[in-house]
């Protein structure tokens, strides 16, 4: 989908019928009263001939319009197809949307794809409609108006959390984009008592996902894999502490209707934005699970038993390797057991309910052979892949390419189809890797006798059908003797 690509009719559809799951997947410019919202606003629908339609927020700033303050477009979910598309533009957003600019202008996040910054600018500004800095504009007015509206801090702590170089900058561009002083955001919102505010140095957001959403399977994951010391599973909500760039956070996250309840506490306010894009992608809540359940029930032939299933992301993606390679073959119960060691020994600790950070990989390099336990061979493997995160050899991010990141994982000792296919599927938010080795899914995939080499139908979702398949198969006893420990079972190399 480029600037230029969108489909007038189908937007306009979408616009007027109010439609709230094409809500972050683009935007409507309206140019007699300068204002851009959400295809769900619930103003009087614009006459055709006064609209445009646009594939970012930050298109439609660049054109000059502001965002309408009824409907909020940059509260919107986001767009599922920074997860779908593969190519740069895609891969640029989910950078964008960590921070990357902020931490390092836009020669970080040209470095960080492996092209110039004139290569990404002329990329960009063709087809998501604005060029890098403009898109890191505004995902920095977004994280100026959550501040504003949620938190009790001085504009001027504000200004610099969201990212901007001098608060001058902070004003021109929160009157630009939402065509009121950052002091009149925040009284609007006092007015009509929408605020949560802050207590305690932390902070209580909504995070809004589109329906509908499988909560138990999410439940379930989250508190199956919860490691003590690490993460903590209590009434229904899932706590854990995180590094982040600027030092480290606390979060306590549940799902509620239309929206998870995330409780953040911050080391550094700087760490909004970013902290907030990785619980999203942690609990794909970008997902368009209508169009996804629509795909699968037609390959299927049939309709789907947990409608709105989310793929789990991952917060830091070395924490992800390394956590799947300790429970290679063996249960979650035990995987966790492992886990929480390493933790206990080599954590760093922290204030708050769950004491410890996960460890770096530098530590687990020096001194993960004394903690680990188990076969020799697969504790050589973890602390050699410790070894090359730490060094720089094998770089995680959601900005790569999963053809790259696969390829880096197989050149690993210990690691094989499953856990590469596993870590690329979560990193990346990929939809359609098929985990035909898991034995978990290979049981689901016979129950409903599915044959798992014929699934091309099933693209680009077959993510989506893996997590449909293992939680049919572990509903099932029989099919799963060793119950949900059997999830994390896998196949490694020789």
């Amino acid at each position: 989908m480029s600037a230029t690509g969108l489909d007038f009719e189908r937007c306009y559809r979408a616009v007027a019928t109010r439609d709230a799951r094409f809500d972050g997947q683009f935007f409507t410019a309206v140019r007699t009263t300068g204002i851009y919202c959400r295809p769900s606003c619930p103003a009087i629908t614009p006459k055709r001939t006064n609209v445009t339609f646009l594939p970012t927020a930050a298109a439609a700033q660049q054109c000059g319009f502001r965002a309408c303050r009824r409907c909020l477009p940059d509260a919107a979910p986001g767009s599922p197809l920074w997860n779908t598309r593969a190519d740069l533009a895609a891969r640029a957003m989910r950078l964008i949307a960590d921070g990357v600019v902020e931490r390092g202008g836009v020669p970080a996040l040209a470095d960080s794809l492996g092209y110039s910054q004139r290569q990404l600018t002329r990329v960009l500004t063709a087809e998501l409609g604005a060029g890098p800095l403009a898109l890191a504009r505004a995902h920095r007015a977004h994280t100026a108006r959550l501040l504003i509206q949620t938190t009790p801090l001085s504009m001027s702590d504000i200004a610099f959390a969201a990212g901007f170089a001098s608060i001058r900058q902070f004003n021109d561009t929160v009157r630009e984009v939402f065509a009121v002083s950052p002091t009149r955001l925040r009284e609007e919102v006092r007015r009509n008592g929408d605020a949560v505010p802050a207590t305690n140095g932390t902070l209580t957001l909504r995070l809004p996902y589109r329906d509908p959403l499988d909560r138990p399977w999410l439940e379930w994951f989250m508190s199956a894999h919860a490691t003590p010391g690490l993460e903590l599973w209590e009434d229904g909500a899932y706590s854990r502490s995180l590094r982040t760039p600027h030092g480290h956070a606390n979060v306590r996250m549940s799902v509620q209707p239309g929206h998870v309840r995330a409780t953040l506490s911050l080391h550094d306010m700087r760490d909004l934005a970013p902290t907030v894009a990785r619980l999203r992608h942690l609990l794909d809540l970008d997902a368009d699970p209508i169009g996804i359940d629509e795909a699968l029930a037609a390959g299927l032939r049939g309709p789907l038993p947990s409608p709105g299933i989310r793929v789990p992301g991952c917060l830091d993606g070395p924490e992800l390797l390394l956590r799947t390679m300790i429970g290679q073959q063996i249960s979650v119960a035990a995987a966790n057991t492992h886990t929480a060691r390493l933790v206990a020994a080599l954590g760093e600790p922290v204030p708050g309910p769950v004491p410890y950070l996960f460890p770096t990989a530098t530590a687990i390099a020096e001194r993960g052979a004394e903690v680990l336990t188990g076969p020799v061979r697969r504790t050589a493997a973890i602390v050699g892949a410790a070894r090359a995160l730490a060094s720089g050899d094998l770089i995680l991010h959601a900005g790569r390419t999963a053809a790259d990141v696969r390829r880096d994982l197989l050149a690993l000792d210990g690691v094989g189809p499953w856990t590469a296919d596993y870590v690329t599927m979560r990193l990346l938010a990929n939809p359609d890797i098929l985990l035909y080795t898991d034995l978990i899914v290979r049981r689901g995939a016979n129950l409903i006798g599915l044959d798992l080499t014929d699934t091309a139908r099933f693209a680009p979702w077959r993510s989506y059908l893996s997590m449909h398949l293992w939680k049919h198969a572990l509903s099932n006893p029989a099919a799963a003797p060793d119950g949900a420990a059997g999830a994390r079972k896998a196949r490694t190399t020789p």
